[in-house]
């Protein structure tokens, strides 16, 4: 059970990135995630994952960048959405930290006026620290940066 305490409202700009879809489940990410990283190296860029609860697609993403060429990388084009987000910041050692992904969505999504229109993102702020932002409308009484 994830403690939905730690979680903050805060809102966020749009995103363009580059991605590869893939089923969402462990063993299609570890590749899918081993590609993107190959094609567009890691340094010095922002990765992010996304899920789509009304279509069940999962997407390993990296920020675009103007020098890249996605078509030659074999890679899409999407915008991530911005707007309003409870935050949640899961901190540990892989594989560990992956598996409290799942869990930790499902107890915000429980708890909290998810948008249907806009998918959930996992942003990889460091190798163990994982930012998990599941999209809300924006609450009447929580306000930017407070704790819920």
């Amino acid at each position: 059970m994830v403690d939905q305490k730690g979680a903050v409202l805060v809102e966020r700009n749009e995103v363009a990135v580059i991605y590869r879809p893939c089923d969402d489940n462990p063993e299609a990410m570890g590749p899918a995630w081993e590609e993107l990283e190959a094609a567009v190296g890691l340094r010095g860029r922002k990765f992010f994952g996304t899920f789509d609860r009304s279509t069940g697609e999962y997407r390993v993403c990296a920020e675009l960048r103007d020098h890249d060429d996605p078509e030659t990388l074999g890679l899409q084009v999407a915008t991530l959405p911005g707007g309003w987000y409870l935050r949640l910041r899961l901190e540990g050692e892989p594989p560990g930290i992956y598996e409290r992904i799942g869990p930790s969505f499902d107890t915000l999504t429980s708890q909290a006026d998810a948008d249907p229109t806009r998918p959930s993102i996992e942003c990889y702020r460091r190798r163990n620290v994982i930012d998990l932002l599941l999209p809300v409308r924006k609450h009447p009484v929580m306000q930017p940066g407070q704790r819920g």
